[in-house]
């Protein structure tokens, strides 16, 4: 049987309302954060199996992320591996900047999925996909991952486990109401956002 892998990107935060850049930073789950979890982690007990492995950056964000999904997923005895190589990529001076001010500044990185990575003292793509093939070199041999990460970090394991082209990783979606499924090369996302709906009473 292959493995598969979850790949989550932690819920909402104070800071995606505010428009600003964490990178390494942190900022609290919002209630929607929190509604969001509770459904992914709903939603991702339909297709787990009896045997996986529980990762989350260690990030606070992420680790709340992940504390509601396991709740949700109603198994308290398994652990989640706080994993720092899970982090967001560090945006340097950008960090706590909100993205209008950094565009207004920046024209010219307009429609540029990468844009981020300039911002100075950042951290290359390059050294991102270096830490994240370290922990993947590192997985337990069986068993299924589930992994609550982060946007930029999110997309750049997704394309070393679909083996995207550069340009392929940064057209891909960040969403907070869905997590993938990555299965022998191939790719399902499930939407969650009904659930959240409900639970905010705007369904």
């Amino acid at each position: 049987m292959s493995r598969r892998f979850f790949v989550l990107r932690h819920g909402e935060t104070h800071f995606n309302v505010e428009q600003k850049l964490q990178g390494h930073c942190n900022s609290p789950l919002t209630p929607k954060g929190r509604a969001q979890a509770r459904a992914v982690g709903t939603a991702l007990k339909a297709y787990l199996g009896p045997e996986f492995h529980f990762y989350a950056s260690s990030l606070g964000r992420a680790v709340q992320t992940a504390e509601i999904v396991r709740a949700a997923l109603g198994c308290a005895e398994t652990p989640i591996i706080k994993e720092p190589r899970l982090m967001e990529f560090f945006l340097g001076l950008w960090e706590q900047r909100t993205v209008p001010s950094i565009k207004s500044q920046h024209p010219e990185l307009a429609g540029a999925g990468d844009w981020y990575l300039h911002a100075p003292e950042a951290e290359s793509f390059d050294e991102v996909r270096s830490r994240l093939a370290s922990w993947l070199a590192e997985l337990p041999p069986q068993g299924d991952i589930v992994v609550v990460s982060h946007a930029l970090t999110g997309i750049a394991l997704r394309g070393m486990l679909l083996d995207l082209s550069y340009e392929d990783c940064w057209r891909q979606d960040l969403p907070q109401d869905a997590f993938f499924i990555i299965e022998e090369g191939k790719v399902t996302r499930i939407d969650c956002t009904l659930d959240v709906a409900r639970e905010l009473g705007v369904a």
